[in-house]
């Protein structure tokens, strides 16, 4: 090699070299991947308490069994029937004369019957001997009987049950 070619290369001044493209941040890119992982899992989360929440509540909820009786070859009026497994009752919807209806509903945890007719801005309740239940034509016949001035006015509406205090909870409720 020939050593004035050496002298040259040293004369001249290196290249420049300039910066390449700015790349993005990597550490943006991972925040940015966290938030949106952590965003994620919040949503999994929030989702499965909800499902979880639904879940609860319609295995808790109130199991009514409803049915309508006919009467014996699909004569009379039918009678329909609620039945609730939790509050131990029983409710009937009967009619009360001719254009009105009255619901009958047996506690059987509070041992009463409550009566209300639309017609009238009462209610009339009994106790039931657990050993001898009376019938709804019986238990019908004698709240319908009743005159409202003979009977007496219940003092302590705590002692009714839920059914029984939500049927008669805008009217005067009297013992019958």
């Amino acid at each position: 090699m020939d050593g004035s070619s050496k002298e040259a290369l040293m004369e001249e001044a290196p290249p420049r070299y300039t910066a390449s493209p700015r790349q993005p941040c990597t550490s943006q890119l991972t925040s940015l991947l966290m938030a949106a992982v952590v965003m994620l899992i919040l949503t999994v989360v929030i989702v499965t308490f909800l499902l979880l929440g639904l879940h609860i509540t319609e295995t808790h909820t109130e199991a009514v069994l409803q049915m309508t009786i006919h009467g014996l070859d699909g004569e009379g009026t039918p009678q329909h029937l609620s039945l609730s497994k939790t509050e131990r009752t029983g409710t009937f919807s009967v009619r009360d004369g001719l254009n009105a209806s009255a619901m009958v509903i047996y506690d059987y945890s509070k041992l009463l019957v409550g009566y209300r007719s639309w017609r009238h801005s009462s209610c009339c309740i009994t106790r039931m001997d657990p050993d001898s239940i009376p019938g709804l034509d019986t238990v019908t016949e004698s709240f319908q009987r009743r005159q409202v001035s003979a009977a007496v006015p219940l003092a302590d509406r705590s002692i009714l049950g839920t059914s029984i205090n939500i049927l008669c909870s805008t009217v005067p409720v009297y013992w019958a």
